[in-house]
């Protein structure tokens, strides 16, 4: 099958999420992306799903969903040999991706002054914690601190302004992130197409961060006046609040056309004298009396279950939402139908697909992450080694 990146060799020397993210991406449509770990016991994401809290399962499902496709290689990159190999990779690549400290790509030999001097066409892809320039360049960052806390989501995520903060999920920032890097190396690949030369491209957790709460920093950068966040009893729009339903789940409402659709809501939950009540008669009225409007939808939710509540308003048209657990999205039909959970290749385990498509270039069937330098010998011979100097590499350990 033809792939839209056949061809595109890849270097992923990077490790956890967001980095490795970009890189699944372009593994997906085709690319041929190699992944660099570090002797013993590899790239550490490989047991951030055994950390404390995380759900818990045999398999190492984060290691699984960010580096499928790719084929894994093992370099010391400590030792002056390894450096040797990693700099010939290279020198025959298209893409380079990291997220080493900046310090330690120098230390390694693999910061952009050095392997662009060796391939004038790389793409040179850096992500960082909070960018490459100012005061806290080398502070280390994690999408928990740099995305979510520093960006203004944490503190604007929180269910009312007298809980604590909203702690994130594990990886809900980089994941976003890892599109940002993956639009930079699509603009520096097409860069090169145009001039003939590489360049290095890049993006970061708190530029992500700020970007994906860009509504309110930039309402921050006009100078407008914040208002707490109400408990949910007491929103400002009933119309756009959330209800727990009898058997304790939960839905949302985002129902902008009220004019429409406030009567065909008030018909669905039964509770038609809502409608001749002055107290919620025009939008201005409901707004006013949101409390009260709230507390009234309260109990007509709790006169049924999720999944019927769910029937009937989706036999209405009316603009809605299950909130779904975790648990619920690995059985959600919709998202199997329109691929956005895929099967892996020879197996009935499905992963996430990246939530991109091109028409007439078909991806790649997901295969499953590599176990710990899985494919060095195969890549190096690709490279141009022998068996004999795959040998001497092996005994000085710079490859495993």
């Amino acid at each position: 099958m033809k792939t839209l990146f056949d061809g595109l060799r890849v270097i992923d020397c990077s490790s956890f999420i967001a980095a490795p993210g970009a890189a699944a991406v372009l593994s997906d449509f085709g690319a041929d992306v190699i992944k660099i770990e570090p002797p013993g016991a590899g790239d550490a994401a490989r047991t951030l799903s055994r950390l404390p809290g995380n759900p818990k399962t045999d398999q190492s499902y984060g290691w699984l969903l960010d580096n499928r496709n790719k084929r894994g290689m093992v370099i010391d990159l400590t030792k002056p040999d390894g450096q040797a190999v990693l700099h010939r990779l290279a020198s025959r690549a298209d893409v380079f991706i990291t997220n080493y400290p900046v310090a330690v790509r120098r230390k390694l030999g693999l910061g952009y002054e050095t392997l662009a001097k060796l391939n004038e066409r790389l793409v040179y892809a850096s992500f960082t914690g909070y960018g490459e320039r100012g005061a806290e360049a080398a502070k280390p960052g994690f999408d928990m601190t740099a995305y979510w806390a520093r960006s203004g989501l944490m503190d604007g995520c929180r269910t009312e302004a007298t809980v604590p903060p909203a702690r994130a999920l594990t990886g809900m920032g980089d994941h976003p992130s890892a599109l940002g890097l993956f639009g930079a190396i699509m603009v520096g690949l097409y860069q090169r197409e145009r001039t003939g030369r590489g360049t290095q491209v890049g993006s970061s957790l708190i530029a992500n961060g700020m970007w994906a709460n860009g509504f309110n920093v930039q309402a921050a950068l006009c100078g407008a006046t914040f208002f707490p966040r109400p408990p949910r009893e007491q929103l400002f729009n009933a119309l756009t609040a959330y209800y727990q339903c009898r058997d304790g789940k939960w839905l949302i409402l985002t129902l902008l056309n009220e004019n429409r659709h406030w009567p065909v809501l008030a018909r669905c939950l039964d509770r038609e004298a809502l409608m001749a009540d002055p107290r919620f008669a025009t939008q201005a009225d409901r707004f006013k009396h949101a409390r009260e409007l709230i507390a009234e939808l309260d109990a007509a939710f709790a006169t049924r279950d999720r999944a019927e509540w769910r029937e009937i308003f989706n036999e209405a048209g009316l603009i809605f939402e299950i909130v779904a657990t975790s648990e619920d999205t690995a059985t959600d039909q919709q998202a199997i139908d329109a691929g956005v959970l895929v099967q892996f290749e020879n197996d009935t385990l499905r992963t996430v697909d990246s939530p991109m498509y091109v028409e007439g270039a078909p991806k790649v069937t997901p295969r499953k992450a590599p176990d710990v330098g899985q494919h060095t010998d195969e890549i190096l011979r690709e490279a141009g080694y022998d068996d004999a100097q795959i040998t001497q590499l092996r005994a000085g350990n710079a490859v495993a």
